[in-house]
């Protein structure tokens, strides 16, 4: 690994459902979890708000790596929220894909409002892909 992978900080963004895996990030803080300071937290009221433009949107803003995080499968506050969102990360991984980005940079998980320390196991794990994959080249470029 050469001295300027090593100092690579990623930028990190999760887009978080508000009622299941935004409260797992706050049951991860009030617990005091470690996890990666680099991953930035967008709440949005569920996770089938995401759609395809806004994730590369936040690749062109800057960051190396994004998530989505929804509720577990059955337990959507909005019915068919996390469905809507998985199909469109699948999508938006095509995408990355075409125009030669990783789709290893884009990633959806699902978590309950409980999982805190699993909220934080995914914080480090997309760290540590990103980092073993190195700036996204829209930074590079």
């Amino acid at each position: 690994m050469t001295q300027a992978a090593e100092d690579f900080e990623p930028r990190i963004v999760a887009f978080c459902c508000h009622y299941c895996a935004y409260t797992a990030a706050d049951t991860a803080g009030a617990s005091r979890m470690q996890y990666p300071p680099n991953v930035r937290i967008v709440r949005l009221p569920c996770s089938g708000r995401i759609d395809v433009p806004m994730m590369l949107k936040a690749f062109t803003s800057g960051a190396d790596g994004v998530y989505v995080v929804g509720c577990l499968d059955g337990d959507c506050h909005f019915i068919l929220g996390n469905a809507h969102a998985k199909r469109r990360v699948r999508h938006a991984r095509k995408l990355l894909a075409e125009i030669g980005i990783e789709p290893e940079r884009l990633e959806m998980f699902q978590l309950s409002a409980a999982m805190g320390a699993r909220f934080a196991e995914v914080a480090a794990e997309m760290t540590e892909r990103i980092k073993s994959l190195g700036p996204t080249p829209v930074r590079r470029g």
